[in-house]
């Protein structure tokens, strides 16, 4: 660009005096102007380049020292300036050679209309540009693979939200803007102003759905009864908030499956939250066992198999008898854990922990069912024995009581007679 630039600048100053002298003839040449806008134009396209590319130079160092800065302001600023000046040169460029062009007015009615729109475009570029470097300025200090990261992923989640209303909006009006450059569609909008009743209750029934997603995301983002990477049941599903955008919402199961619900279904609809405001979780490991089961030494063998387990974070355990049944007794292990994906692992690990140190100590704790048999001839005997008691008992009761005295008056009588 220097050389160029160099080169332009000697061309012009010395063939310039020549054409001007070739211009001011009576008998001029008619290419003198053209030449002469020819070298101007080189001038300005050689100043150009070696602008932008001392720009290009200067923006890597500022984006290297915004790297390594740790300054917010400077995190977010400091790249959207880089950006702003490299894409100012461009801009600039065509402005200052629309001139020297001498272009027709057709012509050039096409190259404003042009400029406007590349205007529009660039400025647009530049405001998301900033909006997602102060995404990432934001975000570089929170973590997500922290145990309690509540905070940070309530700050995802606003951010995350935030940004694309943002970004909505300003494709929206630049859209809107890009159109109103044209004579046509100006009109067309200042007849639908005129005639605002009808079309505003049109587009607002027509809008009602797209409006009311736009406002559930804001409320949820403002609210925050949901963030992203918390665990839900929702439908009956149990997984974690992978994505909320302004329409939607995307639940990774834990079988890897993407559930994808309405952003509006979090608003009028109740569903659990399992990490609102801690991530840390209980669990709850039931066995059902004989009631000579050694409690005691469960709760010993349950203390020792979490304190060896990584997964536990040693805030909880428990071991408690909670019910009693005819046959068995519900004994209930409680181990803490500090997320769903953990605490289901622990579970698992004190569940097979607790059933082989009952397999190898005590086999006769597991559940048993008790039937009471006898041999079959003192069976027989037996009820043989009882049917026969009961048998003369019953005759008995049915001759009743004997009279006393009368066989003496039997006697009495055949004496006397």
């Amino acid at each position: 660009p220097v050389a160029l630039f160099l080169w332009m600048c000697g061309g012009a100053f010395a063939l310039l005096p020549i054409v001007a002298g070739i211009n001011s003839r009576p008998t001029r040449i008619f290419w003198g102007r053209g030449l002469t806008a020819i070298f101007y134009a080189g001038w300005i396209i050689a100043l150009l380049w070696l602008v932008f590319r001392a720009i290009r130079a200067v923006e890597k160092r500022m984006r290297f020292w915004a790297e390594q800065t740790r300054s917010l302001l400077g995190k977010i600023l400091v790249p959207i300036v880089g950006q702003s000046l490299r894409l100012a040169v461009p801009l600039l460029g065509i402005i200052l050679l629309l001139p020297l062009l001498k272009l027709p007015e057709n012509w050039m009615w096409v190259t404003q209309k042009g400029v406007g729109i590349l205007f529009i475009v660039t400025l647009s570029y530049l405001i998301v540009h900033g909006i997602n470097a102060m995404q990432t300025a934001l975000l570089s200090r929170q973590r997500l693979d922290l145990p309690d990261n509540l905070s940070a992923r309530r700050i995802y989640t606003q951010v995350s939200v935030i940004r694309k209303v943002i970004i909505t909006a300003v494709v929206i009006i630049a859209t809107g803007s890009v159109l109103m450059l044209f004579d046509p569609v100006r009109q067309f909008g200042t007849s639908i102003l005129a005639s605002a009743g009808i079309a505003g209750i049109v587009i607002g029934f027509a809008a009602q759905r797209t409006l009311g997603n736009v406002l559930a995301g804001i409320q949820i983002a403002l609210t925050q009864p949901l963030l992203i990477d918390d665990i839900v049941v929702v439908e009956g599903e149990f997984g974690q908030i992978e994505e909320i955008t302004l329409t939607y919402v995307t639940v990774r199961t834990w079988d890897l499956r993407r559930v994808i619900l309405p952003i509006t279904y979090f608003v009028e609809k109740p569903f659990q939250n399992w990490s609102r405001v801690s991530t840390d979780l209980l669990g709850a490991v039931v066995l059902y066992l004989d009631y000579q089961a050694p409690i005691g030494e469960l709760r010993k063998e349950l203390k020792r198999l979490v304190e060896s387990n990584p997964k536990w974070d040693r805030k909880v355990c428990g071991l408690q008898v909670t019910d009693t049944k005819q046959s068995t007794i519900e004994v209930r292990a409680l181990v803490s854990s500090t997320d769903p994906g953990k605490l289901s692992d622990l579970r698992c690990d004190v569940r097979e922990g607790l059933i082989e140190f009952l397999c190898r100590n005590y086999p006769e704790s597991l559940p048993r069912q008790r039937i009471v048999s006898e041999a079959p001839d003192e069976g027989i005997r037996h009820r043989r024995k009882s049917k026969s008691a009961s048998t003369a008992e019953g005759r008995e009761h049915e001759r009743g009581p004997k009279a006393p005295g009368i066989h003496e008056d039997q006697k009495r009588d055949g004496t006397g007679s």
